[in-house]
């Protein structure tokens, strides 16, 4: 059992699924960062400062008028937290896009450098060897 834990390590799907996975997780960050610093801030212009995050409807307990999510969830009070599930949604869209176009950028390349050169058209410039050879022997056939 030992060594067919060990072939499944060393094969290379493995591998390759681990080094996406780490790819991944620092590619999380790189998200976060573009998100909430630079596509929230656009959406805070066309919404008037708004930020979603902190938006939501105290279901059950008492919160201090004006409090944050966070001040709000610290009271022990339940709250439907509707800002922050929009801007899961709004980063989730943002990165099923960024890595659409990287796929589509991916599939680009794989196929450009799959695409055979391009063969130049046959140029005719003469009769070649062979058929000259076919002229001699039909001519010699007919003396």
């Amino acid at each position: 059992m030992l060594n067919e834990f060990k072939d499944f390590i060393a094969k290379g799907n493995v591998m390759d699924m681990a080094v996406g996975i780490i790819i991944g997780a620092a590619f999380t960050a790189i998200v976060t960062s573009l998100v909430g610093d630079l596509i929230n801030p656009i959406i805070g212009l066309f919404t008037g400062g708004v930020d979603f995050t902190n938006n939501y409807v105290v279901l059950a307990g008492d919160v201090p008028a004006g409090a944050s999510l966070e001040a709000a969830r610290e009271t022990g009070a339940s709250v439907f937290a509707f800002g922050a599930f929009l801007m899961a949604v709004i980063n989730f869209l943002i990165i099923a896009f960024v890595v659409f176009m990287l796929v589509k950028y991916v599939n680009k390349v794989k196929s450009l450098a799959e695409k055979p050169d391009e063969v130049a058209p046959e140029v005719h410039t003469g009769p070649s060897e062979k058929d000259i050879l076919i002229e001699i022997r039909d001519a010699l056939k007919t003396r």
